[in-house]
């Protein structure tokens, strides 16, 4: 019987159970990083574990435009049925950074267009989109590295990161750090840059976490590895 209320559980439905679940507090915090909701992800993640895999769900749950309820569609999609195009039409609407997060964490780096999309994405004009094309591309720099030209990734770097908007700046910094932390014939330079461009140097880190400034970041992460 709880299996037919899963499979028959309406948009309207899941809205209102999504509405019932906001917290004030949590959307205060979420929209000081531009996300607008309130539910807290643990809550939302149950959600989608009693909903299971459902795509079909999951598309009319985006297309509601709600970031709650786009949030809980990539819990439940199931990332290998979208098309490129679709995949791209999907990351030009993310516009919340958390969206924009899981739909290139959970989705499109579970995506045969994958590479694809990363190319097309990392020459976009649009900073947003650009940097889900870096995302992915950090991602590639930490784990299939064959092909890249990580030169030419820290020459970009070095000339336009100071520059770039938030977002963007953010994610060239995370690939600038990745360079630098896994491959040791770039880490001079890498360090080298980020000295130099102080990108995140003064930014606000809670105690025990790692601050995003690429030379504290590389230095510490490597001293991680080192110790094993």
């Amino acid at each position: 019987m709880a299996e037919t209320t899963v499979a028959g559980t309406t948009v309207a439905e899941l809205l209102a159970e999504l509405a019932a679940l906001e917290e004030p507090k949590i959307r205060e915090v979420n929209e000081r990083h531009g996300d607008d909701h309130g539910v807290n992800l643990g809550k939302l993640r149950a959600v989608a574990k009693r909903l299971k895999t459902q795509q079909d769900l999951a598309r009319q749950l985006w297309q509601t435009g709600d970031t709650a309820a786009r949030l809980l569609a990539l819990l439940i999609c199931r990332p290998k049925a979208f098309e490129r195009d679709e995949l791209d039409a999907m990351l030009r609407q993310a516009r919340a950074p958390k969206v924009q997060d899981w739909l290139v964490n959970y989705v499109v780096k579970k995506s045969p267009h994958v590479e694809e999309l990363r190319r097309a994405w990392f020459a976009d004009p649009d900073p947003v989109v650009a940097s889900a094309g870096w995302a992915l591309t950090t991602e590639r720099v930490t784990k299939q590295p064959e092909g890249l030209d990580l030169t030419g990734l820290l020459d970009v770097i070095e000339a336009e990161m100071k520059g770039a908007p938030d977002r963007l700046q953010w994610a060239m910094n995370h690939c600038l750090a990745q360079i630098g932390i896994d491959h040791a014939e770039h880490r001079a330079r890498a360090l080298g840059i980020g000295e130099r461009l102080e990108v995140l140097k003064d930014y606000p880190t809670s105690p025990g976490c790692t601050s995003p400034y690429a030379p504290i970041w590389i230095n510490e992460m490597v001293r991680r590895q080192a110790q094993g």
